[in-house]
């Protein structure tokens, strides 16, 4: 049985809800991502079916996408002024470098946990 077979359980039978392959989900149906897209949200309503599909990546690994309404879809809530400050204070904190207390200028990488010029001193040097 290809998989698109094995994802395909319009009646929820075997999966327990609605489940449809990559790319045959009925219309009327979307993720939150393309809800988003469109300035929607959930709005609290119960997940209305999946999407199922193998992984790339991983062969034996199945990925799933949660599918919502969009007629019951609720628009998304403006950004209040407290929350612009509150992300603002959020994106000024991940500027400043722990190691040398100064605004890099950019995000600093959490690979790195500090600004370039902290993370290798002796390249700075050399230029």
């Amino acid at each position: 049985m290809g998989s698109r077979q094995r994802f395909y359980d319009p009646t929820g039978a075997r999966y327990g809800i609605p489940t449809y392959p990559w790319r045959l989900a009925p219309e009327g149906l979307a993720t939150r991502r393309q809800l988003r897209a469109r300035g929607l949200r959930p709005g609290g309503q119960p997940i209305a079916a999946q999407i199922l599909w193998r992984s790339r990546r991983y062969r034996t690994a199945v990925r799933v996408a949660y599918l919502y309404r969009i007629d019951v879809a609720k628009p998304v809530r403006p950004m209040t002024p407290a929350k612009w400050a509150a992300l603002a204070r959020a994106n000024a904190a991940q500027r400043i470098c722990p190691g040398c207390q100064a605004d890099a200028g950019y995000r600093i990488p959490t690979s790195l946990g500090m600004c370039v010029t902290c993370a290798y001193p002796e390249e700075q040097c050399a230029a």
